[in-house]
């Protein structure tokens, strides 16, 4: 018997895009249902003058479940199945003309047809053979009883069955490998996204761990020279510096041992003095001389490194995407500092317009605009806000605010 333990839930074709595909299923169902049912009633009673009664019961059970296999094929193969066959053994009953098709007049083998191709989109292959097999051995077996002068022909009903759910199969898989390789080109992007912001991450961790470990490094020795430095300084003055030299000493060791391991033997070129404000000119400087014009309004604001660094990388990558994708198009930058009642913030923006003559391709194939993730990851890090966008006239634009020291309320 065919297992209907692990038979698939929802409608056939539910997963597509379209919505006319979605509901195709459902519409042939309906158009099968509605042109077979009088017919079969019909054909059964009128041409092969079965009984009123018995011909009705035969044409609900072979075609109402038409309805039923657009979320359920299997369990609707088992109620038409056994209505065909037993429609075909009703007939044996009674005395018809011998030109009639037996054992499955015209009408059972079109809903059949219809069924087979709702089997082959839902089933797997093991259940279509043996979908197929119950049917050549229906067609074969009703062959022996056959009424006298009448063939059973049965090869009609189990060739065409058969290439229908060859077909529906057929489909079925075509589908499903599309929709995998949809899913795993989804899971590479995203994947591709989360390591550029983990890459992102650790190379801000990097960057502040060299920044704070300055930082420590000088408050260490401006405590352990300060009795060197000081005249006459009070014991206990002398001994609350040494505590202060030897806390800071030990934070710096586990500082370095926590994110010392981000580093790797590839990253020793950031063990230099990381780029603040004042490298900014340089930056368009250099692409002003990779032939993109670049118009520079500098500031001279007193920001903290880490947000110096922040606005410089944003820069960086702005400047590089305009080379890589509008090489020569007229470029502004500017660093500002906009003050509030109770803050202050470091406003990076850099716009460029259209190139003067549409290149003929990227300079870099399959960009991923991952280069965007990484400035967003950092000014969230910051605590700021990014905006990046294209511009009406073809340009690109990019505004980064950075939150300088809160300015105490008055």
């Amino acid at each position: 018997m065919i297992s209907v333990q692990e038979e698939p839930t929802g409608a056939l074709l539910a997963g597509a895009s379209r919505r006319w595909v979605r509901l195709l299923p459902w519409a042939v169902a309906f158009i099968l249902f509605a042109a077979l049912l009088p017919t079969t009633i019909h054909v059964l009673s009128v041409d092969y003058g079965l009984n009123g009664g018995v011909a009705s019961a035969l044409a609900v059970a072979q075609t109402a479940p038409l309805l039923l296999a657009v979320v359920r094929p299997l369990r609707a193969w088992y109620v038409i199945f056994t209505a065909d066959v037993a429609g075909a053994l009703a007939l044996l009953t009674i005395d018809f003309d011998a030109q009639r098709l037996w054992p499955f007049p015209p009408m059972e083998i079109v809903g059949y047809i219809g069924l087979c191709l709702a089997l082959g989109l839902r089933e797997p292959r093991r259940t279509l053979l043996l979908v197929w097999l119950a049917t050549a051995g229906a067609s074969v077996g009703l062959g022996f009883v056959a009424p006298t002068g009448t063939g059973a022909r049965d090869a009609l009903l189990t060739v065409l069955s058969g290439v229908a759910l060859v077909l529906g199969g057929a489909l079925r898989e075509r589908y499903e490998a599309q929709r995998r390789l949809a899913e795993q080109e989804t899971i590479s992007e995203a994947e591709r996204g989360r390591r550029t912001l983990l890459e992102e991450r650790a190379r801000i961790a990097r960057e502040l761990h060299d920044v704070v470990a300055h930082h420590m490094s000088v408050i260490t020795v401006q405590a352990d020279t300060a009795a060197y430095r000081l005249d006459r300084l009070p014991p206990d003055v002398q001994e609350e510096f040494t505590s202060i030299a030897a806390t800071a000493r030990e934070s710096l060791g586990e500082m370095r041992r926590l994110l010392g391991v981000l580093r790797n033997e590839e990253s020793h070129g950031e063990l230099a003095p990381q780029p603040g404000l004042t490298r900014i000119g340089q930056l368009a400087e250099a692409t002003a001389r990779a032939g993109v014009p670049v118009e520079y309004s500098p500031c001279d604001a007193d920001v903290s490194e880490a947000v110096g660094l922040s606005a410089y990388r944003i820069v960086q990558e702005a400047l590089a995407n305009v080379v890589r994708h509008a090489p020569g198009a007229p470029t502004q930058v500017s660093v500002s500092e906009s003050v509030s009642e109770d803050s202050s913030w470091l406003t990076v923006l850099v716009v460029n317009g259209p190139p003067p003559v549409p290149p003929a391709a990227p300079l870099e194939e399959g960009g991923t605009g991952h280069g965007l993730v990484g400035m967003r990851e950092r000014v969230r890090l910051a605590g700021g806000t990014l905006d990046s966008g294209p511009l009406p006239d073809g340009g690109f634009r990019v505004a980064a605010q950075l939150p300088l020291t809160e300015r105490d309320s008055t």
